[in-house]
């Protein structure tokens, strides 16, 4: 006789970056963070603030929680609540489905409860308004009043694909209204010394901008060099 699997596997989390580097990130804008990790890190642009962020302010920083609910299903995020630690970024893979909502209001209040700081799925999502009261940043691809099921199997704590990325537990998820970072754990401090030097740059270009920057020193090294042929 086959065993039947288990509805829900839990995989309890085994790393988890320090409170400072945490906060090493908290509002520090997505571009900066992809900059830094020389391009890469960028969730794909489907995966959106809900709403674009209009109607409330969407950024949020912290370790992701990894939820694999499978498509059209929730068994394993509603579970995943309990699994929450003050901050987390929920990171919910459901496999892209859109026929069916990868959360709602109710449970958007749930995971803010729990102390989620955001929550980042394939999927769509549903109940725009009482999401927004809540106010749980989100990303997401989208918006349906599509039903989810609640049957299962699913996995918590475990590597998953978004949107064709991969996210691993106790990775860091950046987010605000360009869209969604991932920065790998081991990562981290790479990133967070060199993110210092993307502010740096930035704040220098800013300086030149308003002192009236039309074209780049560099583009216009390149343009009087004999790399460019004039016609």
């Amino acid at each position: 006789m086959i065993e039947e699997p288990p509805l829900l596997t839990i995989k309890r989390a085994e790393r988890r970056p320090t409170d400072a580097q945490i906060a090493a990130f908290q509002n520090v804008p997505t571009s900066f963070v992809v900059d830094a990790m020389y391009g890469g890190g960028a969730l794909p642009a489907n995966i959106r603030a809900l709403g674009d962020g209009r109607d409330y302010d969407c950024r949020a920083a912290g370790p992701a929680l990894t939820v694999d609910t499978g498509p059209g299903d929730i068994l394993a995020l509603l579970a995943a609540l309990s699994e929450i630690r003050k901050g987390d970024v929920v990171v919910s893979a459901f496999a892209g489905h859109q026929r069916g909502a990868a959360a709602g209001d109710r449970v958007s209040a749930m995971m803010r409860n729990c102390g989620a700081a955001g929550f980042v799925t394939d999927g769509p999502m549903r109940d725009y308004a009482g999401v927004v009261e809540t106010g749980l940043p989100v990303w997401c691809d989208g918006l349906t009043p599509g039903s989810p099921f609640g049957t299962g199997p699913g996995r918590i704590g475990y590597p998953v694909q978004i949107a064709g990325c991969a996210v691993a537990p106790g990775d860091m998820v950046v987010a605000d209204r360009d869209g969604v970072v991932v920065v790998p754990f081991d990562r981290i401090d790479d990133v967070i010394a060199m993110m210092a030097r993307v502010a740096e740059m930035e704040t220098a270009l800013d300086a030149d901008l308003r002192g009236g920057l039309t074209v780049p020193p560099d583009i216009r090294e390149l343009l009087d060099s004999d790399k460019v042929r004039y016609e």
